[in-house]
């Protein structure tokens, strides 16, 4: 699972999730899956979607993912009573808005490629679409 090696502050504010996304356009492979979307990302969720994408290329091609969880989602035990302060890190999440190409693959054909993708977004809780470099 991804995981920052060290942050400076262990527990973050929620944040907002305003604007529009950097990094809409295919950098790196073929065809990308592009989110339509906004929401939280998990690392269990990327690193389903990675697996899947590997599993389904017989690992032919080269696969770049463009998300990083880097933001702790914190959460309070069962029996905690109001006042008690914030949670336990529980896990990992990346912030993502529409726009963000979250996975690439090249080295493959067409075919191959958005069946990958599509299985990957099958893996995401946010609506993406299938895009190709121009």
């Amino acid at each position: 699972m991804l995981q920052p090696g060290r942050t400076k502050y262990r527990k973050q504010f929620r944040g907002k999730m305003r604007g529009k996304s950097k990094g809409s356009q295919v950098s790196f492979g073929d065809y990308g899956l592009k989110s339509l979307g906004r929401g939280w990302i998990s690392a269990n969720q990327i690193e389903a979607a990675r697996r899947a994408i590997t599993h389904y290329t017989s690992r032919n091609g080269r696969v770049w993912i463009r998300l990083f969880p880097d933001k702790p989602i914190t959460q309070k035990g069962a029996g905690a009573p109001l006042g008690a302060g914030k949670g336990d890190v529980v896990g990992y999440v990346c912030v993502v808005k529409p726009g963000k190409v979250m996975f690439e693959i090249g080295g493959v054909e067409e075919s191959i490629a958005r069946r990958a993708l599509g299985l990957a977004a099958s893996k995401i809780s946010l609506k993406s679409k299938i895009i190709k470099r121009k």
